[in-house]
């Protein structure tokens, strides 16, 4: 076991952190909140299980991974002070908060820092973030979030082809159909092909209950 994950106890340490995170995300929900958090955990915690790295960066990086987050802080970017604050409140020791920093500042989607950048603990927590966008909690996440940001969820009425709707089925078009290509590991990609069948069947499903012409192009149908 890395030297890192005795200083302070493992598990208690984990408790700790996770009680400052759900203080800092009771005013963070819309698909955001500690619910979510906890399932990267997990994720997380499944694919290091395969993928190796040191768990303890794993864990804490994934605990912290969307506090700050700039869609509910007016665009700043706040993980990377808030978590070195919580973790140095907890007397982590330094090289560990900057191995979980970096993490928590280089993930999102939003930054667009290819995988080769990456830590392994970074592509690991990462994939389990996306992950958690995908499948029927990502179908309800997306409604969440819409309806956090007052979006429609379908604008048929919407001249432009639909990856270029601003509205929740624009959402699957825009992101998440792509998701699974982007994952780093073998085992979130494995992990994201029920999910992603799960999208399609239920994006098709309901453009055919809305008596919609619009359909899904044959390129996003087709599943490897």
């Amino acid at each position: 076991m890395p030297k890192s994950q005795l200083i302070p106890e493992h598990q208690t340490l984990l408790n700790l952190v996770r009680r400052s995170v759900e203080m800092h995300l009771n005013a963070q929900q819309a698909g955001h909140g500690l619910d979510h958090t906890l399932r990267v955990l997990h994720w997380s915690r499944v694919i290091h299980d395969t993928a190796g790295g040191d768990l303890l960066v794993v864990e804490l990086a994934a605990l912290l991974h969307d506090v700050g987050d700039a869609k509910f802080h007016q665009g700043q970017e706040l993980g990377g002070k808030l978590s070195t604050e919580i973790l140095t409140e907890l007397g982590v020791v330094a090289e560990v908060i900057e191995r979980v920093v970096n993490v928590v500042d280089n993930i999102s989607f939003r930054k667009g820092v290819p995988a080769t950048e990456l830590s392994l603990e970074g592509q690991i927590v990462q994939d389990a973030d996306r992950l958690d966008a995908l499948g029927a909690i990502g179908i309800v996440r997306t409604i969440e979030f819409g309806c956090f940001k007052g979006q429609a969820f379908h604008t048929p009425e919407d001249p432009r082809p639909i990856e270029q709707h601003a509205s929740g089925i624009g959402h699957f078009f825009q992101k998440l159909f792509h998701l699974r290509s982007l994952l780093n590991t073998e085992t979130a990609r494995q992990l994201a092909k029920q999910r992603e069948r799960i999208m399609y069947s239920f994006v098709e499903q309901f453009l055919a209950e809305s008596a919609c012409s619009l359909s899904l192009d044959q390129n996003f149908k087709t599943l490897n």
